[in-house]
């Protein structure tokens, strides 16, 4: 038989708090943490907004690692998550089998690997084009040895493997804005056939920077709506221009049921099923029928053994942006029929904007908080209902409700599609 995942620890770092429990209670008060973009000049972009993470201090979490003056934003963030994350599980790793801890990510690119490719440009610009002769050079003095191997996208899950000692199964994936969600699938699949007793999985990502913002910007995806920031992100409204970048990490604590009874863990939740897809459509729009969503769901629910009327709430991917808003809801109607009208749906996008990859274990996070406390974080600023978005949103206050279990959807570029769920435990 397969073995019984649990989650007993997590922590998230994020536009709405450095923190898990500071980032709830701002969701739940239905608080925007997007704002103006500080953190370059960005006057002249299309864009000039983002769910920025703010009061963030590495120095409170570590001093003195080896080579921490080279980590990228997104890689501080997993450390920092990670550590609160063990604190929050209440681990002692000297008492677990550490070759029987692993680590799987979604993280990588943004920020870090922007900033040398930038600056490398910038030196090597020529009037209107790239002298590659001085590319090459400045490439060699920004992108030295010591950086260029931090470019790696599987970096985050080495430091984290070194920093904390954990020998076991280690793994990263970059599925874009399904990274973090793939990830914790993929660490719930190796705990299940018993390749590992815990796993630490989640995800990071920082992307506010000016070739993340220019680069979304030229697809036309991001929010313009640079008036009233706190506004910008509006899912499933029929005024929505786009979604609202953001950043932060996320870190869940995954283990065998067994092995955390046995140490007298805590436990959040189980997760029971599992569905992943590829739409194979266009690297930057789903299946205008939801054929990628609809099959990652559907195969979420049958590996979870229930039905459709098991679910009580929906955390939605719920981006703000035209098409993914529409084919989700279309996607969620065509699975659960009739009963799709019943389920709440939201998306905390709305409040934190769009964390790329750190989002679906933020949203993983929240699912489980909203077990844990009856709460269904709202979806803001939802004032104009789209005809094609017509289900129950959770418009812009928190709502009570006893909730058991919970479907958290995860969509990302090139079609990739991750669907969980999870339970309360023990289940009532």
């Amino acid at each position: 038989m397969k073995r019984r995942v649990v989650v007993t620890g997590m922590e998230m770092i994020t536009p709405l708090g450095i923190g898990m429990e500071e980032t709830w209670k701002n969701l739940c008060a239905g608080k925007s943490g997007v704002s103006k973009i500080e953190c370059f000049d960005c006057e002249t972009f299309q864009t000039q907004i983002g769910g920025q993470v703010k009061g963030f201090d590495f120095e409170k979490f570590f001093t003195g690692l080896n080579g921490q003056d080279q980590f990228g934003k997104h890689t501080k963030f997993i450390l920092a998550s990670v550590k609160m994350a063990f604190e929050n599980a209440e681990l002692d790793l000297d008492s677990v089998d550490r070759e029987r801890v692993g680590v799987y990510l979604g993280s990588g690119e943004g920020e870090f690997d922007f900033e040398g490719f930038y600056k490398t440009i910038i030196k090597s610009w020529n009037d209107d084009s790239v002298d590659l002769s001085k590319f090459m050079q400045w490439g060699h003095k920004i992108l030295n040895p010591v950086r260029e191997f931090e470019h790696d996208s599987n970096i985050p899950a080495a430091h984290v493997a070194e920093i904390f000692g954990v020998y076991g199964y280690n793994c990263n994936c970059l599925t874009a804005c399904a990274a973090s969600s793939q990830a914790v699938g993929e660490a719930y699949s190796i705990i299940q056939r018993n390749d590992a007793d815990m796993m630490v999985t989640g995800g990071s990502h920082s992307m506010i920077h000016p070739l993340g913002v220019m680069g979304f910007n030229l697809l036309t995806a991001l929010s313009v709506q640079n008036d009233a920031p706190e506004k910008a992100s509006k899912p499933f409204d029929l005024r929505r221009d786009g979604f609202v970048l953001g950043e932060g990490g996320a870190i869940l604590i995954l283990e065998d049921l067994e092995h955390a009874k046995n140490r007298g863990a805590k436990i959040y939740g189980e997760i029971i099923g599992y569905g992943t897809s590829a739409d194979s459509f266009r690297i930057t729009d789903a299946h205008p029928e939801g054929r990628g969503a609809i099959a990652a769901i559907k195969t979420a629910i049958k590996k979870a053994g229930i039905s459709i009327s098991d679910i009580d709430y929906i955390n939605a991917h719920g981006t703000s942006t035209n098409v993914n808003d529409c084919v989700e809801t279309l996607a969620v109607k065509k699975i659960f029929g009739q009963y799709a009208e019943k389920i709440p749906v939201s998306s905390i996008k709305s409040m934190m904007g769009h964390l790329i990859a750190a989002a679906g274990a933020s949203e993983l996070i929240t699912s489980l908080l909203a077990i844990r406390d009856s709460i269904i974080p709202p979806t803001i600023n939802y004032e104009k209902p789209d005809p094609n978005c017509d289900l129950d949103y959770v418009p812009n206050k928190s709502r009570k409700a006893k909730l058991n279990t919970i479907l958290s959807n995860s969509f990302g570029f090139g079609g990739q599609n991750v669907a969980l769920v999870v339970r309360r435990y023990p289940f009532e």
